[in-house]
């Protein structure tokens, strides 16, 4: 296991004492991100339906998974062999059974059909189907949503969360480098990315990388308007901006960053842009502390560009660190007017001042961890627009 069972029992009662205020007798989560937290379980299977159960007065969460990912749950929980269950493969994308039924007959023989049942109603990984089949055969219980519980909790990391983000951030770093070294004109973009991917796995002094829950974001170009879009057959050609946005992965962690190249001599208006975007994520890191609220962050940032015009409508900053495809965020708090969550200690938040206009952009990020009087990054990249 990547964490001591210590832990596992922190996570397992502070997610109890989460779901007594809610007023939740069970909870499922079937997010991959809460189900290795709550139980350290880590396989590529979430691509069927699996689960963790939690209930009030039992000590351990029930791991339930396609019955060939058992051994896997063996391997990687802390859970008693007893409490991992697995369904057969007739379950499997059929038209006549679900999983959520054999999850519904686990329910009905622990006596918790008549409970307050709580789903994560809004996450990716439980369908209208699953929520259908559960209703069905559970028609005596009460049903609450319950889609960020446990994102909540793991948004104070403990020492050893830290510690895999630290070395994240470093497979961060190296891969960031190799990317703006072999970003040249007349360069392929895939055969980048494939240098990156080569340093995203290697890892750091011996300490392998794992696959991130993002793929390396890196448009080129007109497509810089933009930031989800990724490498193609195109080489970099003169006087075009490149976006990098990629993230190293330690056991499931991640420390992303983005720095932005430009090849050739870009005009006065875009260095301008540059500057005042670089100033802009310095003077929000330097303000950035405990006690601070996410919305007087977002409103330090739009202080800081108002005098040039330019504006970011979506958020400049959301928490980071436990993820599984497609997301690395952790879904609760966003650097965004409206939000009065209250930084503390040990948050950690990829903090993304960019600015995407018409026909380019330019982007910039930090991930840092919240300490006791500031913050500080996890990896070390100078803050500049990269020419070559």
């Amino acid at each position: 296991m990547v964490f001591k069972k210590s832990e596992f029992v922190q996570r397992l009662n502070k997610t109890k004492e989460s779901m007594q205020k809610l007023g939740i007798d069970v909870l499922l989560t079937t997010n991959p991100a809460n189900m290795n937290y709550l139980s350290g379980y880590d396989g590529y299977s979430y691509y069927v339906e699996q689960g963790v159960i939690v209930i009030l007065d039992q000590e351990e969460p029930i791991w339930v998974g396609r019955r060939m990912d058992v051994n896997g749950a063996k391997l990687t929980t802390w859970i008693q062999e007893n409490n991992i269950k697995g369904y057969s493969d007739d379950y499997v994308q059929s038209s006549t059974k679900h999983p959520m039924n054999f999850f519904a007959d686990i329910l009905k023989e622990l006596d918790c059909d008549k409970k307050r049942i709580g789903f994560e109603m809004n996450q990716e990984f439980f369908s209208h189907r699953a929520y259908l089949e559960l209703e069905k055969d559970l028609p005596n219980a009460t049903f609450k949503d319950a889609s960020y519980l446990v994102n909540h909790i793991r948004m104070i990391k403990s020492e050893q969360e830290i510690e895999h983000m630290k070395i994240a951030g470093r497979i961060t770093e190296r891969a960031m480098q190799t990317a703006i070294d072999h970003i040249e004109v007349g360069v392929r973009e895939a055969d980048v990315a494939a240098k990156v991917y080569q340093q995203l796995i290697s890892g750091v002094d011996g300490l392998a990388g794992h696959y991130p829950a993002i793929i390396p974001l890196m448009p080129s170009g007109e497509r810089t308007s933009t930031p989800h879009l990724s490498w193609t057959d195109k080489k970099y050609e003169k006087n075009e901006v490149v976006f990098m946005e990629l993230s190293g992965c330690r056991y499931r962690y991640h420390a992303p960053l983005a720095r932005t190249i430009f090849l050739g001599q870009p005009t006065h208006e875009f260095e301008e842009v540059s500057k005042v975007v670089l100033e802009g994520l310095d003077i929000i890191l330097d303000f950035i502390k405990p006690g601070i609220l996410c919305e007087e962050v977002e409103l330090k940032w739009r202080n800081a560009i108002e005098k040039t015009g330019l504006a970011k409508e979506s958020r400049v900053g959301y928490p980071i660190g436990l993820g599984y495809p497609p997301d690395w965020g952790e879904q609760t708090l966003s650097f965004r007017p409206g939000d009065r969550t209250v930084l503390e200690p040990n948050m950690t938040i990829h903090v993304l001042p960019a600015i995407w206009m018409d026909e380019q952009g330019f982007e910039v990020s930090e991930t840092i961890r919240i300490t006791e009087n500031g913050c500080e990054p996890f990896s070390n990249i100078e803050r500049a627009l990269f020419l070559k």
